[in-house]
């Protein structure tokens, strides 16, 4: 559970210039500032991750499954034709 701090001027400062960065950028500094909070918490995520990546990249190469639009995953999902 995380506590509320009082905001320092230099967590303000960062703040404000972070507000700067585009939106990808900011993602990646969310990362990061979670991850230093728990380093190792998402070492079996990653791996789990990269294992099911590389299982999907398999059944692609070998003609087992189908990519499909997104388009067509975001019909199915809003339920239109």
């Amino acid at each position: 559970m995380l506590v509320p701090m009082e905001h320092t001027t230099s967590s303000d400062e960062l703040y404000a210039q972070a507000m700067k960065l585009n939106a990808g950028e900011r993602a990646m500094l969310a990362g990061l500032l979670l991850e230093s909070l728990e380093p190792h918490a998402e070492d079996d995520v990653d791996e789990a991750w990269r294992e099911e990546v590389e299982r999907r990249i398999h059944e692609l190469d070998q003609g087992m499954v189908r990519p499909v639009a997104w388009e067509q995953v975001r019909a199915r999902l809003h339920g239109t034709p």
